[in-house]
């Protein structure tokens, strides 16, 4: 489960709990999302799990474009440059999506 609870999620803090696989993160707004780490059962419910992690990436990484705006040009660049990265991941889990599909 992923919650955003604001538009914007500047200066986050990370609390993992490793046992039971969720990991908790609060932004400085105070609002807070937790993931869950699933394991799937078969393969149709791992290929629905990288579905949505695929869906989940791509959310992020327009939240991180938006976020570059708000930072001076050295430090907006490299944001850029994370999301080009971001986006080049989910390329490549869309192929491994599309190969599972039409296996």
């Amino acid at each position: 489960m992923h919650d955003h609870n604001s538009p914007q999620h500047a200066s986050v803090t990370h609390s993992h709990e490793h046992d039971g696989h969720t990991h908790v993160h609060t932004h400085a707004d105070g609002t807070t999302h937790s993931h869950s780490h699933a394991t799937a059962s078969s393969p149709e419910e791992a290929l629905a799990l990288l579905t949505y992690m695929l869906n989940h990436n791509r959310h992020h990484a327009e939240e991180l474009h938006d976020l570059a705006h708000c930072f001076d040009e050295v430090s907006g660049d490299l944001v850029h440059e994370a999301v080009d990265k971001l986006e080049e991941s989910n390329a490549l889990l869309e192929q491994a999506l599309s190969l599972l599909k039409n296996q």
